[in-house]
């Protein structure tokens, strides 16, 4: 079956379901994160959008712009910095007293090397960005978070988390290390408005795939806009997303059957 032709056309969001809700996104500048801004926005949410460069958020605006009429909320910011996470989740408390949904998109690969070849510096780098970062980003944002009537965040995960391969350690043990940490939020949210989820966006047609196998064809696997309707659902307000790890190979294989039946 040619899933490109089986598979609806991505909704229009005329409806604009996510409309007064306020979405975070980091590593909103390119790839998966990118697409995620723009696809909440389609859907009616003010976009905060993170990312390093100044001139990448502005590139990333225009096109929110162009396809809703409202600006996102710029905001440069390494996510390494120590106090960064703490003074934007103060910034947001101030202007919204809350936050709808978090997408955690922003991570490194880091150099694909045996273990044992790992230098330290490296290893600090992949860490802070792809683990420590995100717990930051939980503990910066739960305030505002259960400020939410139904709050949704999601960070994004690799199937390198639950199956390590030769020469992923440091992005494979960051990435597991991620997921348990969500898992662990997750649970200690049970009985509030918030819900958190792992999403793994498989194959990819990103920046970090192209570097990680870069004799691959990237028109061989999806875009990231392909992601949008799911990411989009996992958002709503409306309707309780599914519990623990969530797959979008899985979800498009449903949407897949669905459609045919």
């Amino acid at each position: 079956m040619d899933s490109e032709a089986s598979l609806p056309a991505a909704p229009s969001f005329a409806s604009r379901p996510l409309a007064g809700r306020v979405a975070l996104v980091t590593g909103a500048t390119r790839g998966i994160g990118e697409a995620c801004a723009r696809g909440l926005a389609m859907a009616g949410a003010h976009i905060v959008a993170v990312g390093r460069t100044q001139g990448a958020l502005e590139a990333l605006d225009d096109a929110v712009f162009a396809a809703t009429g409202e600006h996102a909320t710029l905001v440069p910011l390494d996510l390494r910095e120590p106090d960064g996470l703490d003074a934007l989740g103060l910034a947001l408390h101030q202007r919204w007293g809350k936050l709808d949904i978090l997408v955690s998109a922003a991570a490194v690969l880091g150099p694909l090397t045996p273990v044992g070849h790992l230098e330290p510096k490296g290893w600090d780098m992949i860490v802070a960005t792809n683990l420590t970062a995100n717990w930051r980003l939980i503990r910066a944002m739960d305030p505002l978070l259960r400020a939410s009537d139904a709050a949704r965040a999601i960070f994004l995960t690799s199937s390198a988390a639950a199956q390590p391969r030769a020469f992923w350690g440091a992005y494979a043990a960051t990435k597991a290390g991620m997921e348990a940490l969500v898992a662990t939020y997750a649970d200690e949210m049970e009985h509030t408005a918030v819900r958190a989820i792992s999403l793994d966006p498989g194959r990819m047609r990103t920046r970090m795939r192209a570097q990680a196998f870069p004799g691959e064809d990237p028109m061989d696997v999806p875009a990231p806009d392909e992601i949008i309707p799911l990411v989009v659902e996992l958002a709503m307000h409306d309707r309780e997303p599914p519990q623990g790890r969530v797959s979008f190979k899985a979800w498009r294989a449903a949407a897949e059957a669905r459609f045919s039946a």
